[in-house]
């Protein structure tokens, strides 16, 4: 069973927003880089953004940059994912996953534990 659960997905219009987050069980985010990834139907997981393991290095992917932040918040032990104008193409399962080490990695093998995902759907 993973460790890492992610929360927030649902259905919005085009222009909304949603906010996911991920908990890491039985482990404080403190100490742990985090990443998050997207998969949409029929095509490969992509990176989405990341931040490393002090949030002193931030990385987006290009198609979100401007629209995603993602953010701890060691009060409630998470990594949040706050996503604003949403567009149909942001349609994916959306992964959270932490790395090895304690950057801000952008590429999916740098992650040993990934959370089971969850839905986003935006219509237009």
């Amino acid at each position: 069973q993973s460790e890492l659960r992610e929360s927030g997905g649902g259905s919005v219009q085009a222009g909304g927003t949603l906010r996911l987050s991920c908990v890491y069980s039985r482990r404080s985010f403190r100490n742990y880089a985090c990443g998050w990834f997207r998969q949409a139907p029929g095509k490969e997981r992509e990176f989405v953004a990341a931040l490393d393991r002090d949030s002193f290095i931030i990385n987006y992917a290009d198609n979100v940059k401007g629209r995603f932040t993602i953010s701890k918040d060691m009060g409630k032990n998470t990594v949040d994912l706050q996503m604003n104008n949403l567009t149909p193409e942001d349609t994916a399962v959306y992964y959270c996953a932490v790395p090895r080490g304690s950057h801000a990695y952008t590429e999916a093998r740098d992650y040993d534990s990934w959370g089971r995902g969850t839905l986003v759907t935006v219509s237009s």
